[in-house]
C-alpha cells in the first residue's frame, strides 16, 4: 500500500492577500531604481531581459485580478489543487517567456504598469471569499490557492532580480513563508511517506520519501537548508550538488539525497 498523503496545509486568505501586496511593493520600489541600461542587461533566464523579467513580476497579480472581473467559472469543485500547482508550470513556460517579451514591449513605462497592477489588484482581489473558484493556465482553483502560489511567483522573481542586478530586495516574511511551505508540501506530495525529514527553518518542516518511518528521536534520514537555497533548489536555479558543496544544504543519512526529485517546478 503507498504512503497516505496528508491533509493540505490551510492558509489564511486576507494574510496572503496582504503578503502578496506587499512583495509586490517591494519588487515596485527597486524596479523603480533601475537604470535603463540594468533593465536592457541579461536576466540570467534565457532570453529574457531584465526588463522582461520585470514585466512579467505584474502578471502574478493581473492574472488574479483579470479573472475576477470575469463570472465564475461552472463546477463545484477546483481542478488544481495547491500541491499540484508546481508540477504544471514547466509545460508553460514557452509561452510565458512570449508572453513577457510582449508585455516589455508594450508597457516599457514600469513605473506606470506596476502602479496599475497593484491599484487593480487591491480594489478587485477581497479579502475573503477564498473559495471562489478562478481559472488558471492549468485548471480552475479556489482563489485562496492561487494566491498563495502568487507568493511563490513574487519570491522566486524577487530572488531573480536580485542576482541580475545586485539589488537587495527585502522579503515580506509571510511571502517567503508561504512560498517555502508550499514548495515543501509540494516535495511531500511527489514522493509521499516518513524515511527523510526535510527541515527548512523557521518555516516548514515535511516527512517524504517512502521506507521506515520515523517516530521518535533523532530521524536517522535529514536534510535541512535556509528558505532561499530551498527556492532556489525547487525551482531549478540552482544543483543539489552544489548547494551540498558549498555547506547550503546539509544531509545525513544514506536516504537523504534529493536530487531525482528535484526541481519541482519547471
Amino acid at each position: 500500500m503507498p504512503p497516505a498523503k496528508k491533509r493540505p496545509r490551510a492558509y489564511d486568505l486576507s494574510r496572503t492577500r496582504s503578503a502578496v501586496l506587499a512583495q509586490f511593493d517591494r519588487v515596485r520600489e527597486a524596479v523603480a531604481a533601475l537604470t535603463e541600461d540594468q533593465l536592457a542587461g541579461a536576466s540570467g533566464l534565457g532570453e529574457w531581459t531584465v526588463r522582461d523579467l520585470a514585466a512579467h513580476v505584474t502578471t502574478a497579480l493581473e492574472r488574479v485580478s483579470r479573472e475576477l472581473e470575469l463570472p465564475e467559472p461552472p463546477g463545484a469543485r477546483p481542478q488544481l489543487t495547491l500541491v499540484e500547482w508546481p508540477f504544471s508550470t514547466a509545460a508553460r513556460a514557452e509561452g510565458i517567456a512570449d508572453d513577457a517579451r510582449t508585455l516589455a514591449a508594450a508597457r516599457p513605462g514600469l513605473d506606470a504598469l506596476y502602479e496599475e497592477t497593484a491599484a487593480r489588484f487591491a480594489e478587485l482581489v477581497p479579502a475573503d471569499a477564498g473559495d471562489r473558484l478562478v481559472t488558471t493556465r492549468a485548471g480552475t482553483m479556489r482563489l485562496g490557492d492561487f494566491l498563495v502560489t502568487r507568493t511563490v511567483e513574487l519570491v522566486v522573481h524577487t530572488d531573480d532580480l536580485h542576482r541580475a542586478t545586485g539589488l537587495d530586495i527585502p522579503y515580506d516574511r509571510q511571502a517567503l513563508a508561504a512560498c517555502t511551505r508550499l514548495l515543501a508540501d509540494a516535495l511531500a506530495d511527489k514522493a509521499p511517506g516518513g524515511s527523510v525529514e526535510v527541515r527548512v527553518p523557521p518555516f516548514a518542516v515535511v516527512q517524504c520519501i517512502g521506507g521506515p518511518k520515523h517516530t521518535r528521536g533523532t530521524p536517522p534520514n535529514v536534510v535541512e537548508t535556509d528558505p532561499l537555497t530551498w527556492v532556489r533548489l525547487a525551482t531549478g536555479r540552482t544543483k543539489w550538488a552544489e548547494e551540498l558543496e558549498a555547506a547550503r544544504v546539509s544531509a545525513s543519512g544514506e536516504r537523504a539525497d534529493l536530487t531525482p526529485l528535484l526541481p519541482l517546478m519547471g
